[in-house]
């Protein structure tokens, strides 16, 4: 917890307080990497709306990808694959079910499980789609080395505390 004095300065370390440390942590606050992560999400958004063809988001391709590469799977499975959790991963489905791209069934061995598969339209839509997803990739880090790409995915994994990114 940071040791701050009524108005709000913020410790120096030596049981004072300063407007140096305090303008300090609010330019961190304000200018840090929480607001250059929400201006790449926010271009990312941008780049996804101009260049898909269709009114699918980014998590729900994601969802249709992750079924696609690894088939058939239970809820939980897809959320843990795709990095969505339960409440975020359950309106997504119902969407994609809804529009006809995935089916959502009872597991025969186990009616408490849902079982999530794509069906031909999903896949048709996962295949031709997938170059322009590829593409808001290029144009969001088009102007960094190979290098450069895999140094940010590594350093952004760590940051997740992801070590195994598949």
């Amino acid at each position: 917890m940071i040791d701050t004095d009524a108005d709000g300065a913020v410790a120096d370390g030596n049981g004072g307080y300063s407007a140096a440390s305090r303008d300090e942590h609010v330019v961190r606050a304000s200018a840090g990497a929480g607001n250059l992560i929400r201006r790449l999400f926010q271009q990312r958004t941008r780049l996804w709306q101009q260049t898909l063809p269709d009114d699918i988001t980014g998590p729900q391709f994601t969802v249709l990808g992750v079924l696609y590469l690894r088939g058939a799977m239970d809820q939980r499975t897809l959320g843990h694959h795709a990095s969505l959790d339960k409440s975020t991963a359950a309106p997504i489905v119902e969407r994609l079910r809804l529009r006809g791209l995935l089916t959502v069934e009872r597991d025969t061995a186990d009616a408490r499980r849902k079982v999530l598969a794509l069906t031909p339209a999903g896949q048709e839509a996962v295949v031709r789609l997938a170059p322009y997803a590829a593409q808001v990739e290029d144009l969001l880090l088009g102007d960094l080395s190979p290098a450069e790409r895999e140094q940010f995915f590594h350093l952004a994994y760590r940051i997740l505390g992801v070590h195994d990114a598949t």
